[in-house]
């Protein structure tokens, strides 16, 4: 089996004709963009609109498929200055169109009777939500060339602060047991089963920060102010009020998911002080053995193994998911095993041009490996599901973007837990996913609070290496409680976490798309096969509506907190079992 993912079927390389064919018609798709752009207010409203976004379209797919190339051999070799240079021309090319897309949408939006157009037509009618949301966010638009100027002032502002970052923490050498690795490598032995191994990796891991925490400090504070200016030049109320603008979320709905967490938070951190009891601590769990696995499991996965292994088991939920998998396996989706230079953690990425996607991880075999496989063939499921749409109604917004992923974790998970074969196996799994959902939980909401605290800090001042770790482990402290060892903390995780050098607020999406996917799995245990046909439903929604009106579609009202609480106490029946097996 493959060990790395293949790119050929995109671009055999940078000096491939293919490759310059389509930068150079991506040239004149922008050149003909902008040209329009100046006689749109010529032509007839209805034709206009037609011709614009037909533009749009062609635009999306020549870039994307472009720079969907670049980023994926950037993200494979950080080391690898072509592709940062290719990214990099491509980024150049691509805001050129920023400030046309920004006259066509204001001029769109100033359209008196525009949705009865939309609906009118055929072709535009795909694009109601579309439009419905070029109406709403045209009042955030910077006039004149000021899209544009925000646009080229972003490659030598915040992407190339995030693309400093990337390569920081990808290229930093750690010092371990005599020798030296990587952070993606040193991070991994947390699920080791040996104690000692956990914490002279943990001691490595945050002796190493050192050599680049000032320098990571500096983009993550440049980045956040790039972040204020705009959102002030833009007229949003605060940074936060974009992300959910952007995510198709109301203040509402976020208010309830985190209000329910509030009140399950003690639950938590009940958990993790009988883990850490189990473990021999006294003070709550160190940091060093959140990931400590408990129970026994004797399994270990080769990809070939972990193949098999998701493909049977998606076969019991759905046919088209289990073959989609089977694909991926064997047509080189996926690039398995960390390396010298490759990034860190894991990501599913759409490839258009190929009606497929491209995953990577840092898969060493361990059945929590296996879920993190399964998580990212959600993404490639959820972006399968949604191919049918035309290709400007394929971004969904974040909170929606982590349910298909979560969905199939609950699925695996549900499945080993039910065939566990004996109660040290039991605890194994029941640990296990106790640990991911902590994570979404405990430390999605230590993430959005630290983020929320550096936005509130960091337009008076700056923060360096021990502000920054100050507010991380104050954060921690909040949403962990008493369950951590305060002594034994995370005070770097802001220079580890790509999150913060991206999307803004790229942390409440996780706890939502995690309790919302429970929330859904408890349907189709009652219901069985007939959820399935209204889960796919509901993904190919997510693009075309707000979170609120996808959750519609299986029935479920997202304000409602009890909608958040009924997820959550799934999670703490778990920990209430958990609890008595540890004492046993």
């Amino acid at each position: 089996m493959n060990e790395t993912w293949n790119l050929d079927p995109i671009y055999k390389g940078f000096d491939d004709a293919a490759w310059q064919a389509d930068f150079a018609a991506l040239e004149r798709k922008v050149d003909a963009y902008g040209q329009f752009v100046k006689e749109m207010r010529t032509l007839d409203a209805g034709d206009a609109l037609c011709r614009g976004v037909a533009l749009e379209e062609d635009l999306e797919a020549l870039a994307g498929k472009l720079a969907g190339y670049a980023s994926l051999c950037q993200a494979a070799n950080t080391r690898d200055t072509q592709s940062g240079s290719q990214m990099g021309r491509i980024m150049a090319l691509i805001s050129r169109c920023a400030a046309p897309q920004a006259a066509f949408r204001s001029w769109a939006a100033g359209i008196e009777n525009l949705m009865e157009l939309v609906q009118a037509n055929p072709f535009l009618s795909d694009y109601a939500f579309y439009f419905e949301n070029i109406a709403d966010s045209s009042r955030y638009l910077l006039p004149g060339l000021g899209e544009e100027i925000m646009a080229r002032m972003s490659l030598s502002g915040g992407n190339a602060w995030s693309d400093l970052q990337q390569y920081l923490t990808s290229t930093v050498p750690v010092d371990y047991d005599g020798g030296v690795t990587n952070l993606s490598t040193i991070r991994n032995l947390a699920y080791e089963a040996d104690a000692q191994v956990r914490k002279s990796a943990y001691e490595s891991e945050l002796a190493c920060y050192d050599r680049i925490a000032d320098s990571v400090a500096f983009a993550l504070n440049s980045i956040k102010l790039e972040t204020i200016n705009e959102c002030q030049l833009r007229g949003y109320s605060s940074p936060l009020e974009r992300t959910l603008k952007h995510s198709h979320l109301t203040r509402q709905t976020l208010d309830a998911m985190l209000g329910a967490m509030d009140e399950y938070l003690p639950k938590f951190w009940q958990y993790l002080k009988a883990k850490a009891k189990a473990l021999g601590h006294e003070n709550g769990l160190p940091w060093y053995d959140l990931f400590a696995p408990m129970g026994k499991s004797s399994t270990k996965f080769t990809a070939q193994a972990a193949r098999d292994y998701l493909v049977e088991l998606f076969a019991g939920f759905d046919g088209e998911l289990s073959d989609m998998v089977a694909e991926a396996f064997d047509n080189a989706w996926i690039d398995f095993y960390p390396r010298d230079g490759k990034s860190g953690g894991a990501f599913c990425a759409g490839v258009e041009c190929l009606g497929e996607s491209r995953i990577l991880t840092n898969f060493q075999g361990s059945f929590s490996d296996v879920v993190t496989l399964a998580h990212e063939l959600g993404h490639a499921f959820h972006n399968q599901c949604i191919r049918d749409h035309r290709i400007l109604n394929h971004d969904y917004s974040m909170p929606v973007a982590e349910t298909a992923s979560t969905f199939n974790e609950c699925v695996v998970m549900a499945a080993a837990i039910n065939k566990a074969a004996d109660k040290q196996e039991l605890l194994n799994l029941i640990e296990s996913q106790l640990q991911d959902t902590t994570q979404i939980i405990c430390d999605i909401y230590s993430r959005y609070r630290f983020e929320a605290a550096v936005f509130a800090n960091r337009e008076q001042e700056f923060m360096d290496t021990k502000a920054l770790c100050g507010l991380m482990t104050q954060a921690q402290k909040e949403s962990y409680g008493d369950g951590l060892d305060e002594n034994a903390m995370h005070p770097y995780m802001w220079v580890c976490k790509s999150h913060y050098y991206g999307p803004t607020f790229y942390n409440f999406p996780y706890a939502f798309g995690g309790l919302f996917a429970r929330g859904l799995y408890a349907q189709y245990e009652k219901e069985g096969a007939d959820f399935v046909p209204k889960y796919k439903r509901l993904l190919y929604t997510t693009p075309i509506a707000t979170a609120e009106d996808t959750a519609a579609v299986a029935g479920i009202d997202l304000t409602n907190k009890n909608f958040w609480r009924g997820a959550l106490d799934t999670v703490a029946r778990q920990i209430d079992l958990f609890c008595s097996l540890v004492e046993e």
